[in-house]
């Protein structure tokens, strides 16, 4: 048995998150995620055959990003073939998990190191591209709508108005320009050179940050899922490319390796929500993960709410009074993007530089899912 028996997390890293036929839109979604688990591990110094386990969270599982895209950017990142790997799918929070997983495997000391990452290219792999027609069993049970048809409903369901969401959604490229402009994304980002349209680029900053954008230009934007309604791109998530990956460890073989863990795993949760408010799971998931971790709200520095809809974030907030200038403060995925798979590492990633930049001791991170399902984590800085 371990002396000791904590997941830590030892680094995290991300590329620079694209936009929807942007600046990865010829690239293959190997190629980013292998650029981010073989970034991770040189960064970390460590050997080929350390690595116990590759846990990869991909959403859409078809053509390039099908066939185990875990085990194939593993074998390609120069990893040792002993070292094994799976792919996950649960939707929205699949690296999320990814990482939960980790923790999972390092606590019941199955494994010593293992590297939880995520990979999406939205742009070569469109959202819903791999789905079919739900069964009917399924449609008598539940009223399966899309998700903006979601977030309308709790946006009356908590008498969110249109300019409200506008307003958040402009706070998110705000603070995401300003991070940009500060450096602060500096530690977490993975430079990559791709090739677009047969030239060589070498990226570096996001690609989706709108600095000149303004409540009137957002204002005037069409809603998409109801003629009268209150949901447009502005207040969305964006679609986009990218990949992320956390280095997990145990404290122990940290401290053998002379590594210096970054923060501590405190606390996970896991839910399922209602199928139909599909976004609403990130109030009950974020009670129950302070619940574990003997917490409360207040107790937390910060926050990082995935912003799937503007309406997600401002309903969670009002129903457990989170403090805005807690959540998201270096924007969220209005303003940098939403590559599905990728989402929860990249999410986790920014929160552990938040912690350390702040000087904050425990940080928490929430996200809904597509049918009705939610995760949280709660980290403590080292």
């Amino acid at each position: 048995m371990r002396e000791t028996n904590h997941a830590v997390i030892v680094d995290a890293i991300r590329i620079p998150i694209g936009r929807r036929k942007g600046v990865y839109s010829d690239t293959r979604s190997e190629h980013l995620l292998t650029h981010v688990i073989k970034g991770l591990v040189e960064r970390a110094g460590l050997s080929q055959n350390s690595v116990d386990d590759v846990i990869v969270g991909c959403v859409t599982q078809n053509q390039e990003q099908g066939n185990n895209i875990g085990r194939i950017a593993t074998l390609m990142s120069g990893l040792d073939q002993s070292t094994p790997s799976m792919t996950l799918n649960r939707k929205c929070i699949s690296s999320q998990h990814a990482i939960h997983q980790a923790a999972q495997s390092i606590l019941s000391e199955d494994h010593d190191i293992v590297i939880a990452a995520g990979i999406e290219n939205m742009t070569r792999h469109p959202m819903g591209s791999d789905k079919v027609e739900e069964p009917k069993e399924l449609t008598d049970l539940y009223e399966i709508v899309p998700q903006g048809e979601s977030a309308e409903r709790i946006a009356e369901i908590w008498g969110l108005n249109r300019n409200e969401m506008d307003e958040y959604s402009l706070r998110s490229h705000q603070l995401a320009d300003q991070a940009t402009k500060n450096g602060d994304f500096q530690n977490e980002i993975l430079p990559i050179e791709v090739e677009v349209n047969g030239e060589k680029k070498n990226v570096t900053k996001d690609e989706g940050i709108r600095p000149e954008t303004n409540v009137e230009k957002l204002g005037s934007l069409k809603t998409v899922f109801r003629e009268d309604g209150k949901i447009t791109p502005g207040n969305s998530s964006q679609i986009s490319d990218g990949a992320a990956a956390v280095l997990v460890m145990s404290e122990e073989k940290a401290k053998e390796l002379g590594l210096k863990p970054r923060a501590k795993i405190i606390a996970r949760t896991l839910i399922g929500s209602d199928p139909t408010l599909m976004l609403t799971g990130p109030i009950e998931a974020t009670k129950r993960v302070l619940k574990k971790a003997n917490l409360t709200v207040e107790d937390i520095g910060y926050f990082e709410c995935n912003e799937a809809f503007a309406p997600v974030v401002l309903s969670w907030m009002k129903e457990l009074n989170v403090p805005l200038d807690k959540v998201n403060v270096r924007g969220g995925a209005i303003a940098l993007g939403h590559p599905t798979g990728a989402s929860g590492a990249r999410l986790m990633t920014t929160l552990v530089n938040i912690l350390e930049d702040k000087n904050a001791k425990y940080g928490l991170q929430v996200m809904c899912a597509g049918g009705g399902m939610s995760a949280a984590t709660i980290i403590e800085k080292v």
